[in-house]
């Protein structure tokens, strides 16, 4: 019966974009470590990526004994720019990941003419971008694979989870051998606790407790009494014994449940989307300005400030769900970025985007009174043109 509702979920999930295939993870990142060792990524190799990411999108690249080379970014979608990647390509690259931040879609006409006359495969991380068209096309149709999370702050939750969507036949057939060979399966105990987080957060968590929440979410996390988004020990590049673990079926039947409301959730944040942009618009405030080929559905929407520390400091007083997205190229904070390769100046238009960048939320749960309150807050702090 569990096998039965996880191939079920990768089925459907896998239709949504005309897909070869679909694997579910316990969590996104080991998608793409499945990805990437399915291509054959492997030691002294190099993996070209945007410089204004999550460490633990950078982590299945280094467990594999391979090279993060990071590029900056565009600083109006805070994407890869495609006009460094071809300086950072050498013989050693093995893959392009393009990621769509935010929910905004990457330049992939760019990016993946790139690819083509290069010889090598794209990987697209939509962690924060299901529902998001480039051109028409949804993210995650234009690579080989892509990537996909369902973390708690992500476009919908099941807990944890993770999927990857494989387009190539070939490379399809290597990540079920490998799935084969090394996946592990969860253990009851953390499924037991993942469903009763899942409980907990469906109960109790909304835009004006968010923080508060999450500080105590992170507090039991370092105590070990919930199953934490991350561990400490992921901020060191040394894959755990059990990383490269499956998909529960508890995670698959909420993954389901959800998948059916996708296309409400996404009308719901296009329609938040556009009321942050009229009511900061009103406010003389600097609107982002999008290629005409860009259709996002955003995961979260950004929004630079005077004063990033001052907001996150002051957010939760004001009853305000504030994202801090990202804090550092290789966000959190945390992260030792010298050990990933990362030093400071390699990607400036990322390090402003760290210093100016906080998000509002776009979730079901955020309202129009939501965007409103969110709204008079930021303003009181200020645009860093102002």
């Amino acid at each position: 019966m569990a096998s039965d509702v996880l191939s079920q979920y990768q089925r459907a999930f896998a239709g949504l974009f005309g897909a070869a295939r679909a694997f579910g993870f316990w969590k996104g990142r080991v998608g793409l470590y499945a990805i990437l060792k399915g291509l054959g990524v492997g030691e002294d190799d190099e993996v070209v990526m945007g410089g204004y990411t999550c460490v633990m999108a950078v982590n299945p690249i280094v467990y594999l004994g391979a090279k993060p080379v990071f590029v900056d970014i565009e600083p109006n979608t805070y994407n890869i720019n495609p006009e460094l990647i071809e300086a950072k390509i050498t013989p050693k690259t093995r893959a392009i990941i393009a990621q769509h931040t935010y929910g905004y879609p990457a330049e992939m006409d760019a990016i993946m003419d790139i690819a083509r006359r290069k010889g090598l495969p794209v990987v697209e991380d939509c962690c924060p971008a299901l529902g998001s068209r480039y051109g028409g096309r949804l993210c995650g149709t234009f690579g080989l694979a892509a990537y996909f999370s369902f973390q708690w702050s992500k476009p919908y939750t099941s807990g944890l989870g993770g999927m990857a969507v494989v387009h190539d036949r070939d490379l399809a057939a290597r990540i079920q051998a490998i799935c084969e060979a090394d996946l592990l399966s969860p253990g009851f105990r953390e499924v037991g606790m993942l469903r009763a987080q899942l409980a907990v957060y469906r109960t109790l968590v909304f835009p004006r407790t968010t923080i508060l929440a999450q500080n105590l979410f992170r507090w039991l996390t370092r105590m070990g009494l919930v199953v934490g988004s991350f561990y400490p020990t992921e901020f060191s590049p040394a894959m755990a014994p059990d990383f490269f673990k499956g998909m529960s079926a508890m995670q698959a039947r909420a993954g389901l449940r959800q998948l059916r409301k996708v296309d409400r959730y996404n009308a719901h944040r296009k329609r938040l989307t556009a009321m942050y942009d009229r009511l900061l618009s009103e406010r003389q405030w600097p609107i982002i300005k999008l290629p005409d080929k860009s259709d996002p559905v955003l995961v979260r929407y950004p929004v630079r400030v005077a004063d990033k520390q001052k907001a996150l400091d002051s957010a939760a007083r004001h009853f305000v769900e504030l994202g801090s997205w990202f804090e550092c190229p290789l966000h959190p904070v945390e992260t030792p970025m010298e050990a990933y390769g990362y030093y400071t100046g390699m990607c400036p238009e990322a390090e402003r985007a760290c210093r100016e960048t906080v998000n509002l939320p776009l979730h079901p749960r955020a309202s129009e009174s939501t965007a409103r309150r969110s709204v008079d807050f930021v303003a009181s702090i200020g645009s860093p043109s102002a």
